[in-house]
């Protein structure tokens, strides 16, 4: 479940391994282009952590944000 505060939206992905963790990065990264929106995230071995908020409006939540994080969890 995505959480929303200090207007963004975060969520925290564990996998088994630095591998699966940074495949499913790089899905993240086509879907992005696609939406033409780019998350905040890290990578420490199996923990992805992402945060969507929009720049362009004044670093704020948007449709554009809750889009992506919807495809996101279709991975």
């Amino acid at each position: 479940m995505w959480n929303e505060t200090n207007n963004k939206l975060y969520k925290s992905f564990e996998f088994k391994n630095f591998s699966a963790a940074f495949a499913f990065m790089t899905r993240v990264a086509l879907l992005a282009e696609k939406h033409d929106h780019h998350p905040t995230w890290t990578n420490t071995y199996n923990k992805v952590e992402i945060w969507l908020y929009t720049h362009s409006k004044g670093d704020v939540v948007t449709a554009k944000d809750r889009a992506l994080a919807e495809a996101i969890d279709s991975l």
